[in-house]
């Protein structure tokens, strides 16, 4: 894969920073090799050495300032973030490596023999500091490029000094004829061996911009989710509603950040309250936008006054609108009557749901009346239950959460159990009453995490009063 392959702008900007390096780097070292060539010359104090000094400065000022020429052009790229022209790559890897062939065949000490200064030079070892820093130009096909200059560069430097392929078999310097090509095919290896380093390099550069792109976007979604599950903590009810001759409670803990189950209650036109549990397929901020929808539908349609089945029906009208197809909605209703013991109750789909009879201690299942929301156009259902409630006796609602929610050797909570322990805490108020619950699911679980939201509500009759009373 090369640099043009790559569309992420982190990696982009990334080789604009490993370019600046390479540059930073080029111009230390020439620095370095300046300041030991003067302590050289001036230790010396040869003609030939101040002569060799003065043409070597000439040459390297020349080069630094090439070399900060090319920095700030790297700098105006980055900042408008274009990519250099491929081109322009090839020449500075034409002219940097190019540098210690110049230095060898011009700067060579002519009291070396001629066959012996492309071996004996220091310049040969600059080419090597060349090639490993074309590693930090995270393109393997430029290391390719560095080598194969560094070599070619370095023959033509050593024709230049006396070397001819031709004498490779005389007996006169032979030694030194012959390490010319092996010095050139190591400088050529060694830019397929930085070229294989750098892909290395590619590769975890490409990794860490990648995992620092997938940590921004898990906090940028963990935030969105905490926006949303403080937005869905918002839209429950605040308080209990006051309802005449009952206690009414409801609670629900979704299995992430926010979830697809809801309960709500709403004041009728007609004084009565009527109290909503829904569960949307699925947890998560898709779920939990749907639930959302699905209270604002039911507000809307309940708020007409209509009857229940009636309210239902415009109900499923609207939310199927927005339901993806897979996805659909269980949802139960119960309307109390201020000062009566009698609850009209409609459900799409929603179960578990149990009755509490106080004075025979025992609890009784119910069956949904109809099919759940975002199914079909039509709403079909049987007729509303119509529930009497004495002194003492409860309506347990609850979502599949509860049932679903299974031990560490598979087995589930159950319908079973949560009827016993709706029957132990049929004596608790309300509220209690889901605490223990939720107590009996988690003891009976032994610590599996929750996978499905949980939810429920619990309609109480606590006395015969008749007085009227309005919802939270």
């Amino acid at each position: 894969m090369t640099a043009q392959d790559i569309q992420s702008e982190a990696f982009k900007l990334a080789r604009f920073r490993s370019e600046r390096l390479r540059i930073l780097g080029i111009l230390g070292f020439v620095a370095v090799l300046w300041i030991v060539a003067s302590v050289r010359a001036l230790y010396l104090h040869g003609t030939n050495q101040t002569s060799m000094w003065l043409r070597g400065s000439g040459m390297a000022g020349v080069f630094a300032v090439y070399e900060l020429l090319m920095l700030w052009v790297i700098q105006r790229k980055a900042k408008a973030e274009k990519d250099p022209p491929a081109a322009l790559w090839a020449v500075n890897i034409i002219i940097e490596t190019s540098l210690p062939a110049v230095s060898l065949a011009f700067l060579g000490n002519s009291e070396i023999a001629a066959p012996y200064q492309p071996l004996a030079s220091p310049a040969v070892l600059v080419f090597f500091i060349f090639i490993i820093l074309s590693a930090l130009r995270l393109d393997p096909r430029l290391c390719h490029l560095t080598g194969v200059v560094a070599c070619a560069s370095y023959l033509a430097a050593a024709a230049f000094l006396g070397w001819d392929p031709s004498r490779l078999r005389a007996e006169h310097s032979a030694v030194a004829q012959t390490a010319v090509p092996m010095y050139a095919a190591i400088l050529l290896l060694g830019g397929f061996v930085a070229g294989g380093v750098a892909g290395e390099i590619r590769k975890h550069v490409q990794a860490a911009l990648r995992e620092a792109d997938v940590r921004h976007e898990v906090e940028r979604l963990r935030r969105d989710m905490d926006i949303a599950r403080s937005i869905q903590q918002g839209l429950s009810p605040a308080a209990s509603p006051r309802v005449a001759g009952f206690e009414i409670a409801g609670w629900s803990q979704p299995a992430d950040r926010t979830g697809g189950d809801y309960f709500d209650w709403q004041e009728l036109p007609d004084g009565r309250v009527v109290v909503m549990l829904a569960d949307v397929t699925g947890h998560g901020l898709g779920p939990a936008v749907l639930a959302a929808m699905c209270r604002a539908y039911a507000r809307a349609s309940f708020g007409l006054g209509e009857d229940l089945r009636t309210s239902m029906e415009r109900i499923n009208r609207a939310i199927l609108a927005d339901l993806s197809e897979g996805r659909f909605a269980t949802f139960v209703a119960a309307i109390c009557q201020p000062g009566s013991g009698h609850v009209q109750l409609l459900s799409a789909g929603h179960g578990p749901m149990f009755v509490y009879r106080v004075n025979r201690g025992g609890v009784h299942e119910m069956n949904a009346q109809a099919m759940p929301l975002g199914i079909a156009q039509e709403f079909l259902s049987d007729p509303p239950l119509g529930i009497d409630l004495q002194v003492g006796d409860m309506i347990v609602l609850a979502t599949d959460g509860f049932l679903d929610w299974s031990n560490p050797e598979g087995e589930q909570f159950g319908t079973a159990r949560l009827a016993k322990a709706i029957r132990a805490a049929g004596g608790l108020p309300p509220r209690q009453v889901i605490a223990t619950l939720y107590d009996a699911v988690v003891e009976f679980t032994s610590g599996t995490p929750q996978k499905d939201d949980v939810a429920a509500v619990i309609i109480k009759r606590t006395s015969t009063a008749t007085a009227s009373g309005t919802a939270g």
